[in-house]
């Protein structure tokens, strides 16, 4: 809802529509009946016998228009007011529907007009003209030459009590009507209120949702580009090699497919892993196997023996690194050497660095190789990024003046407290 726009309340339903014209029917029928009762028992003396014709006609002008209350209710409000008026004026013998019917009226002139200046006009002109109309038939009344009725004799006569019944009975009728149609019109702007908010919430579960769902899609893809990359690397080359040495050089070229070989089961082994862990409820199978920075000597290895020459420092004094941020260093490391390793050319050499410096631990590959003209980020690069900002870290990835690239990875760690 605009701050600008003014507050409006649902509209009708046809269901609500529907309920008015049976509505308006049924009080027709009660002031119909109200009307030949009254003329019966004579409500009003002997006059009230005759004019039955009138009776009717008083009754549909005070029910039907009813039937709109809810499309027109101003004008149906002022319509039944009028006939109102009319009706104990020429004293038709109905004394009980139309004061339902007035009710109903200025009760939805409050429940259901937008325009509250315009509600507040159209109520408080029927209570004015209602009062001014009970004092013109009271001074009507008193100033009758008549003995008929009730006594007028004293300062406090029963007339002057009657008198005052009735405007304390219109009072609390008229001041019940208007009370209560603010209120249900409240009561509605609550209730949109409270459903477009519940309608809000529906779609920002939704979007959370549809996040989630793409943030696993892109985790699922960043593991599967990892995992493969590194193993198809490696496999490229070893059957590169054994190629290039299979005619004069069978030994060497069997060695090399059987590191081929070994390098297809790791990338099983290390895919089935991934699956199992996905298919997992919590996300971590049984027995599972997390990579951790332990296995950067086995990392570095793998990559000597696949032709990229790598050294692997460790500086600093060991410090306890979150699970999390070990396998995302982890992964880091396996994905600059994979690149290393496919861009760095034939001559190409690697030095990896684990630095701990208490309250954090950085990365640092570099290696030797071609010069990059321009740096293109691939889905590895991005993969980094984000394992990177997943750990609460910065990467620095770039290509290098003199040839190679550099990927340095820096991770802050939480603060211990020290007891």
């Amino acid at each position: 809802m605009s701050v600008n726009s003014p507050a409006r309340r649902t509209p009708a339903s046809p269901g609500e529509l529907r309920n008015d014209v049976w509505l308006a029917v049924g009080l027709l029928l009660g002031a119909v009946l109200s009307a030949a009762l009254g003329s019966v028992a004579g409500v009003y003396g002997e006059e009230t016998r005759q004019g039955m014709q009138w009776a009717l006609l008083y009754a549909f002008g005070l029910t039907a228009p009813l039937a709109l209350r809810r499309r027109y209710p101003g004008i149906v409000a002022v319509v039944i007011a009028a006939v109102f008026f009319v009706g104990v004026t020429m004293r038709i013998p109905e004394l009980y529907v139309g004061n339902i019917a007035v009710f109903i009226a200025m009760y939805t002139v409050g429940a259901w007009v937008d325009d509250r200046r315009r509600a507040m006009i159209i109520r408080v002109a029927i209570i004015v003209g209602m009062f001014l109309w009970l004092l013109v038939t009271t001074f009507q009344s008193a100033t009758a030459p008549t003995d008929e009725g009730l006594s007028r004799e004293g300062l406090f006569s029963p007339f002057v009590a009657f008198m005052l019944i009735q405007f304390l009975v219109n009072a609390a009728f008229f001041g019940g009507a208007y009370y209560m149609g603010d209120r249900a019109y409240a009561s509605a702007l609550e209730r949109a209120a409270l459903e477009e908010r519940t309608r809000e919430l529906e779609n920002e579960r939704e979007v959370t949702a549809a996040q989630a769902v793409a943030l696993d899609r892109v985790r699922i893809a960043r593991e599967l580009h990892d995992v493969v990359a590194h193993h198809v690397s490696a496999m490229g080359v070893q059957a590169g090699a054994a190629r290039a040495v299979m005619d004069r050089d069978p030994d060497a070229a069997r060695a090399a497919l059987s590191g081929v070989e070994a390098s297809a089961r790791s990338a099983l082994d290390d895919l089935r892993h991934l699956l199992e862990t996905l298919r997992t409820p919590d996300g971590e199978p049984p027995n599972a196997s997390t990579v951790r920075l332990g296995g950067l000597a086995e990392l570095v290895a793998h990559a000597n023996a696949n032709g990229l020459p790598t050294t692997l420092t460790v500086v600093g004094d060991e410090t306890p690194v979150p699970d999390l941020v070990q396998v995302n260093i982890y992964r880091v490391a396996q994905e600059a050497l994979t690149n290393a390793r496919r861009h760095g050319g034939p001559d190409a050499a690697a030095d990896v660095r684990l630095r701990y410096a208490g309250d954090a631990v950085e990365l640092e590959i570099v290696n030797t190789g071609r010069v990059a003209a321009a740096l293109r980020p691939g889905l590895g690069i991005v993969g980094m990024r984000e394992r990177a900002g997943a750990s609460g870290g910065t990467l620095e990835a770039a290509p290098r003046a003199r040839g190679g690239f550099l990927v340095r990875l820096s991770v802050p760690l939480a603060e211990r407290v020290i007891a």
